[in-house]
């Protein structure tokens, strides 16, 4: 019951295709390509091809503003969060020393009136 049992994995049923199948190359020609003709008249030069966009983020002032804005909202956010744990800390921690002290004055009470 406690020893281990070791599955079996049972043979493969059906036909096992590779994934891979080899094309035949010895037929296939290559392409030649033909260059345009050279002619006499002037044509207008091509357009400078449009730079690509920088990756680089570019605000402008209102989502400069607005991103300044929720940083800000989020700093807060998260220190109204932890100043209200530090203040459970603090009372929780008020509470457990006031009820040692009432606990020790229970305790003690007894043996000072004899």
């Amino acid at each position: 019951m406690f020893q281990p049992r070791i599955p079996v994995n049972p043979l493969p049923t059906g036909i096992v295709t590779p994934l891979v199948q080899p094309t035949p190359t010895g037929d296939i020609e290559p392409h030649h390509t033909v260059h345009a003709p050279v002619c006499d008249h002037h044509h207008t030069p091509a357009p400078a091809p449009v730079p690509a966009p920088s990756s680089a983020v570019r605000l402008t002032p209102a989502g400069l503003a607005v991103v300044v804005a929720g940083s800000a909202g989020a700093v807060l956010v998260v220190g109204a969060v932890l100043v209200s744990m530090l203040l459970a800390v603090a009372i929780s921690a008020a509470s457990v020393a006031v009820c040692a002290v009432v606990l020790r004055s229970l305790l003690n009470g007894p043996r000072r009136h004899r």
